[in-house]
């Protein structure tokens, strides 16, 4: 099958990749649509010491198992079933998991992927290709109202990043809190989804200081050496939810968090079914992100398009996907 496959920093598009095979535990998927996350640069950087197939981010259909013939998206954590955090139902956090396209496991950048059967979420009927390739970063932005961030009840926040995470976290926070500023260069963005958001027209650096301190600060730059800089936003006793992941060390003010008293979160995936829900509605309208596609044949232009600096989302679809 095709497939773009990673290996040694390089990327290619490869003719004879082998396809997935049926497994009765293990459902297989026909890709129609993969996004090109931050995660799949990374790794194509070195991240992880990755080598295969990338991408996390897709929906496709069915070719077997319970869903056979269902559009579906997936859940990219796939854990061993018998641990702990397996069996509360957890796999994010399965200590011998594989994740799509990350670790140990062929991605979505290819004609078809492999995922347990329980990871697969059929795609209702009124959300489109364009809006289900969403869903996985969608529900890893409505993972930061779940991740105790909101326990205080909060009435400003800020986020620190304008890219493709960052302005959907911005949205998820403001159907939750009455003021919601973005820190970004690219003013407008804001508007692409719609929502309560209001963007300060200046990115976040080392000497930024908050004209009023934030109760909690979400930090989705990609940029790691921000981190000490999004402390530097909060009030004290105010909550840091860190998405942004780094290859090595990060150096920050661990006093400032004793001295404030202030609480660092870590936020990763959220759940499919919550963010299929949401799509389901009229807003967020995520399609707006979309600023190319690319065939998979050219999957590498794709991955080279959307590391260009200020790109929102660029797509891969995959040969016979349906037409948008």
């Amino acid at each position: 099958m095709l497939a773009l496959s990673i290996a040694k920093g390089r990327a290619r598009v490869v003719q004879g990749h082998p396809r997935p095979e049926a497994r009765s535990d293990e459902s297989r998927v026909a890709v129609d649509l993969c996004g090109v996350c931050a995660t799949d640069l990374a790794l194509l950087g070195g991240y992880m010491g990755f080598e295969g197939v990338p991408g996390h981010e897709f929906v496709g259909h069915a070719l077997d198992g319970p869903l056979a013939g269902q559009r579906v998206v997936g859940d990219i954590n796939a854990g061993c079933g018998t641990c702990g955090p397996c069996r509360a139902g957890d796999s994010r956090h399965c200590p011998d998991r594989t994740v799509l396209g990350i670790l140990g496991r062929g991605g979505a950048m290819a004609e078809v992927l492999r995922l347990p059967h329980a990871n697969l979420v059929p795609v209702p009927d009124s959300v489109s290709d364009e809006r289900a390739v969403f869903a996985e970063p969608l529900a890893a932005a409505l993972a930061v109202l779940d991740s105790g961030a909101l326990d205080h009840a909060p009435q400003r926040a800020a986020v620190v990043g304008d890219g493709r995470l960052g302005l959907l976290c911005a949205w998820a926070l403001s159907t939750r809190v009455a003021r919601v500023e973005l820190f970004g260069r690219h003013p407008g963005r804001e508007l692409l989804l719609g929502g309560g958001v209001h963007h300060l027209g200046a990115a976040l650096a080392p000497t930024t200081t908050a004209r009023e301190p934030y109760e909690l600060v979400v930090e989705a730059s990609g940029r790691p050496e921000l981190l000490d800089a999004a402390l530097g936003l909060l009030a004290p006793r105010g909550t840091l939810v860190l998405k942004t992941t780094a290859a090595g060390p990060v150096r920050f003010d661990a006093a400032r968090l004793v001295v404030q008293e202030l609480r660092l979160l870590g936020s990763r995936c959220g759940r499919l079914a919550d963010a299929l829900a949401v799509l389901e509605r009229e807003a967020p309208k995520v399609e707006r992100l979309i600023e190319a596609r690319y065939p998979l044949s050219r999957a590498t232009e794709a991955l080279a398009d959307a590391g260009r600096g200020g790109r929102l989302k660029v797509l891969v679809e995959m040969p016979g996907a349906p037409a948008p």
